[in-house]
């Protein structure tokens, strides 16, 4: 079994933001979620919907990030 950063899609109301992401970056993440679906069991109709947990998962995992934003906290 493939081991993803992501797991399941919480539902989640969004705010609404407009990206544009290069071709190549749309393909990846089109395949991504044909993975994701079919390893977590689920279908991903609309690969942009993985944006912000891939974003989330991304800020969470970054260690300078997470020194400089607790730093920030006690201003």
């Amino acid at each position: 079994m493939i081991k993803l950063k992501l797991s399941a899609i919480p539902d989640d109301r969004p705010v609404k933001i407009t990206v544009e992401l290069p071709a190549t970056v749309h393909r990846d993440l089109v395949a991504y979620a044909e993975v994701l679906g079919r390893e977590a069991g689920q279908t991903v109709t609309d690969p942009a919907k993985l944006i912000a947990p891939m974003l989330a998962r991304f800020m969470a995992t970054d260690r300078a990030f997470t020194r400089t934003r607790h730093g920030m906290k006690g201003r």
